[in-house]
């Protein structure tokens, strides 16, 4: 059996897999937000469950925001920001009594769509989060690229400038300290926000990034608007990271991957930044849904 943790913002799951990849245990349970110590006890816990059901784990992954800093083995650049400054590692792993093997949950989502996901077959694979955050993961050949600073991936926080923002033009700042992150506009909460100050008040209801996407489809304008300038500005990132990385494929993950009129729109628009005369890269939509990430922290112990 090997576990899996995917330790969110808002939920921490769990995983057991068996060698074949077939589920045996799954359970999901409310993160304890803020509180460190309540986080590693609810880990604790979830994982002494599942071995008391299924025996000892072979390997456990914990899938977590932010990476592990080289100078102090402490977590750095989180925003479950409790964590930053924690030895996460450590902590786990006195606690289950068994080595424990951690990675950016965006390098988790990525391993898992490039194994068995929907860039299976593929070498080089980009997987993207766009959710509360945005995140970035790269995998080549199977294994995640994790770079001497532990950041490799973190397309995130670098700097996004635009230029259609019509009195936005003033950078973001982002939890990161700086400003003007690519979090801070292809962010859920960013393309919400940006609805809101363009069509100004309505109803909660109606400012999810989801309730925008399925009116854009029913042809209202507002709607419509706002998500081909989210497109515009996701394929202007993404761009930057075709011209670095050159992946196979890139797989879109998190909340606002389910908007279907991305995977149209934002080739569409990537081709006037990056430096090449046609875009082989394919963006698909991952295959394991919000279960990705999970998986892909269980299969980190297989080296």
């Amino acid at each position: 059996m090997r576990i899996g943790i995917d330790l969110g913002g808002t939920k921490i799951e769990i995983l057991a897999l068996d060698e074949g990849g077939n589920v045996l245990h799954r359970g999901r349970v409310a993160t304890p937000a803020g509180d460190y110590d309540a986080i590693v006890a609810t880990i604790a816990r979830l994982v002494d469950d599942a071995r008391r059901r299924f025996g000892a784990a072979a390997g456990i992954g914990i899938g977590t925001p932010g990476a592990v800093s080289r100078v102090t083995g402490a977590i750095k650049n989180s925003n479950s920001t409790c964590l930053n400054g924690r030895p996460l590692r450590q902590d786990l792993e006195r606690a289950l009594g068994q080595a424990v093997h951690l990675a950016n949950d965006a390098n988790c989502f990525a391993l898992s769509e490039a194994a068995d996901g929907a860039a299976a077959g593929a070498a080089i694979v980009f997987g993207v989060i766009l959710g509360t955050g945005v995140g970035g993961g790269l995998v080549v050949n199977g294994r995640i690229v994790d770079g001497p600073n532990g950041i490799t991936g973190e397309w995130g926080h670098n700097p996004l400038l635009l230029g259609d923002q019509k009195g936005r033009d003033t950078p973001r700042p982002c939890y990161c300290g700086r400003v003007g992150c690519v979090e801070t506009v292809l962010s859920g909460p960013a393309l919400e926000n940006d609805h809101l100050w363009r069509v100004g008040t309505v109803s909660p209801a109606h400012l999810s990034a989801e309730h925008i996407a399925q009116h854009a489809e029913a042809g209202e304008r507002s709607c419509a608007e706002t998500i081909e300038r989210y497109a515009r500005h996701l394929a202007q990132a993404l761009a930057v990271v075709i011209n670095i990385v050159d992946p196979e494929v890139i797989v879109l993950g998190g909340g606002v991957s389910n908007i279907a009129a991305l995977y149209e729109l934002v080739p569409r628009y990537w081709d006037r930044w990056v430096f090449s005369d046609h875009v082989q890269t394919r963006l698909v939509r991952n295959r394991h849904g919000d279960s990705s990430g999970v998986r892909g922290a269980a299969w980190l112990s297989r080296g």
